[in-house]
């Protein structure tokens, strides 16, 4: 995600900033910070979160990752230019080497095929058969990524309520399967693993629970989806702030990463049926930006898109031995 390497170049390698954005997080954590180059005003709530559990473990190591970057020959991103321009360009006056954006790094499906999303094998998993027999855009796919999790009262909040939602769902579920322990009846399905990608792109598929990592969240601008943010943990928070505010193709679940104070069963029933609701104007809205930015990955990786042209220059580079 190139919206965080900005940010760890511009302001978070100095320790003494450290000290300050920990305090000044604590303190007016709904300040906007409007100074670092090619970012939106931001608040302090949305930066990465250093301050906090492994945070600080891991934090040396990626300033260490970051700082390595200008002495690359090339630099890779996994992002799309036209998702974060003006980010990009900033990094490309700050870098003095050759930057290419390349994403989004998935799978590429012809986005003029649904049918391959449907029955591309004929070993169609059961997921996918009852995604099939689901109106399109009714079903909620949910899943919290592959190694971090909210606490086990908040899951349990998380499963009541959007159960009590009466919305339809898919849900990604790795050992936590007790807590479904009165069943789904007709209104979803929970499975340990599933082809996130081909979910995503199927025509039943309205939204998607997400705790915006940042594979998952490309994958969903390529679907086209709208997301419903969850951050746990580190970028994941920006990414967030990126999804609602600067994309406007999500919404927020109300409760700042790191934070203490769990979403009720109530609230988060009473959010997602509005979320998945069709009718609503600015559901309506939210899924046509989805498009739209759908539209603008296929382009970037179209013959002559940016990520195509960008992938051929890289390779006609070290081909030449250019650096």
């Amino acid at each position: 995600m190139v919206y965080c390497v900005v940010l760890h170049q511009s302001y978070l390698y100095d320790q003494d900033n450290l000290v300050l954005l920990e305090k000044a997080n604590k303190e007016r954590g709904e300040e906007r910070v409007d100074y670092i180059p090619g970012i939106p005003p931001t608040r302090l709530v949305d930066f990465p979160t250093v301050f906090h559990g492994t945070g600080r473990q891991t934090l040396p190591r990626a300033l260490d990752s970051v700082s390595l970057a200008s002495k690359a020959q090339y630099l890779l991103l996994t992002s799309v230019y036209e998702l974060e321009a003006q980010v990009i360009d900033a990094l490309k006056v700050k870098l003095p080497l050759p930057l290419y954006t390349v994403g989004p790094p998935i799978s590429y499906l012809d986005p003029k095929d649904n049918s391959s999303v449907i029955s591309s094998n004929h070993d169609i998993p059961d997921y996918i058969e009852w995604l099939n027999s689901q109106r399109t855009g009714s079903v909620l796919y949910v899943s919290m990524g592959s190694f971090l999790s909210v606490s086990s009262s908040q899951l349990n909040e998380i499963v009541v309520g959007v159960h009590n939602s009466g919305v339809r769902f898919l849900w990604v579920s790795r050992g936590e399967t007790t807590l479904f322990k009165d069943g789904c009846g007709d209104m979803g399905r929970v499975v340990p693993w599933c082809d996130q990608l081909r979910v995503l792109r199927h025509p039943a598929v309205g939204g998607f629970w997400t705790h915006c990592g940042w594979n998952s969240t490309l994958e969903a601008v390529y679907a086209g989806v709208p997301m419903l943010a969850s951050p746990i943990f580190w970028d994941q928070t920006t990414d967030s702030k990126i999804i609602v505010e600067d994309w406007e193709i999500g919404w927020r679940v109300k409760r700042e990463a790191e934070s203490e104070k769990l979403v009720t069963r109530e609230e988060i029933a009473k959010l997602v049926k509005s979320f998945m609701d069709a009718e609503n104007i600015e559901v309506r809205e939210m899924r046509k930006k989805a498009k739209e930015l759908q539209e603008t990955c296929n382009a970037a990786i179209a013959k002559g898109g940016s990520s195509d042209t960008n992938l051929d220059s890289f390779i006609r580079g070290i081909s030449q031995g250019q650096a």
